[in-house]
């Protein structure tokens, strides 16, 4: 069963207890009245009336049938009590009035969400108004009662039907919110890899084709097809649906070296992959460092993006890599004492940097700056956090 229903169950019962206690506990106390009953018979009526409350507590506990069931009857047999007495009181006669308008019909609100629920409702109805009929057979007036009891169960079973099926509602609207949220989620999931493969085809296969496009000028052949041979292994794996890492978390360090399979993995890799390209990167700093996959992705992504941005267009032949770290950021900076530019002039239209750098760092908490001035060089501050 879910949850909601459970609540709507449970909001329901506690209504059925309400109203059912509310009218056992007046028609106890119209009872009492002097004069409202003979002696004879007023012990069996008060009787039953305490039976109806404890039945009534008993059966709003849990909502079991059985409990409900007895409940009505207990009710039923106080309405006989009471409308038999040769002389009805008026007390006594509002004591029937408010059983069979709110005791009876109360305690059936819980029935309404039952599959059986009409059927066991009408039963319940059926035998109170039967009561009534009897009791009027002694002559006394129960047109009263008659009204009271057709207007109560009309009023408590609109009640009830009424707030399961608002519940029901209510349910069903937030269904569709849940179904919404997952269909945003996954649409939301699949732009977020759609946008992760763009970065690594832009860094790496698109590379690799503007070499070629350019006859590979600075490049050698050996280099050329080493870089290709990984860049067809890497569209292997974006084909085939393959995870682009192989792991939640990785300990490395300036001078790690790259596994088998670990295409891009390591600060090395990205060394060696541009050395056989024709520039020179010296690495600076020291010591190991844990970051998770997916942030270390990001960080050695947006450096070899930098690192490709200096071997294009900055005229020299060398950088450095300086890798820090405090408690809470990891920090690489990218330097070349190239020709440099005016960052304010470069086109926003242009997605290199956008994407492959500050969006790649921005997705996983990190951040980019970049210090440069024509002729005087150019240097990348790249940011990403510790866990």
């Amino acid at each position: 069963m879910r949850r909601i229903d459970k609540e709507r169950d449970r909001l329901l019962r506690r209504l059925a207890r309400a109203g059912s206690l509310t009218g056992a506990i007046i028609a106890l106390a119209c009872l009492v009245v002097p004069g409202a009953l003979d002696a004879d018979r007023f012990s069996l009526v008060v009787a039953l009336d305490l039976l109806v409350i404890v039945l009534a507590v008993v059966a709003t506990s849990r909502g079991a049938l059985l409990p409900t069931l007895a409940t009505i009857l207990a009710a039923v047999a106080l309405l006989l009590a009471i409308g038999l007495d040769p002389v009805v009181d008026p007390a006594a006669a509002t004591a029937m009035a408010v059983t069979a308008a709110l005791t009876t019909p109360a305690i059936a609100i819980p029935m309404i969400v039952r599959p059986s629920g009409p059927a066991l409702m009408i039963g319940s109805a059926t035998g109170v108004l039967g009561a009534i009929g009897i009791s009027a057979t002694t002559g006394a007036d129960m047109g009263l009662v008659l009204v009271a009891a057709l207007a109560g169960w009309i009023a408590c079973t609109a009640t009830g039907v009424w707030l399961a099926r608002a519940i029901q509602r209510a349910a069903d609207r937030i269904d569709e919110v849940g179904r919404a949220h997952e269909a945003e989620r996954l649409a939301s999931e699949s732009e977020a890899q759609q946008r992760q493969d763009a970065r690594v085809l832009h860094d790496t296969v698109l590379a690799t084709l503007s070499l070629l496009a350019h006859s590979g000028v600075g490049v050698g052949a050996s280099a050329l097809r080493q870089q290709a041979g990984d860049d067809a292994r890497l569209l292997k794996q974006l084909r085939l649906g393959a995870p682009l890492d192989n792991g939640s978390s990785v300990i490395f360090s300036p001078e790690s070296t790259a596994g088998a399979g670990g295409l891009g993995t390591t600060f090395e890799s990205v060394r060696k992959r541009f050395a056989r390209m024709g520039l020179d990167v010296n690495w600076h700093g020291a010591g190991q460092l844990v970051l998770p996959r997916d942030t270390l992705d990001a960080l050695l992504g947006a450096l070899g993006e930098c690192l490709e941005n200096v071997r294009r267009h900055s005229g020299v032949h060398e950088a450095d890599v300086t890798i820090t770290d405090d408690e809470r950021t990891v920090r690489a900076m990218v330097t070349d004492q190239g020709a440099g530019f005016e960052p304010t002039s470069v086109d926003p239209a242009r997605l290199g940097f956008a994407e492959s750098v500050v969006g790649r760092l921005h997705a996983v908490g990190g951040r980019a700056r970049v210090f440069s001035s024509p002729g005087s060089g150019t240097t990348v501050m790249l940011e990403v956090p510790k866990p």
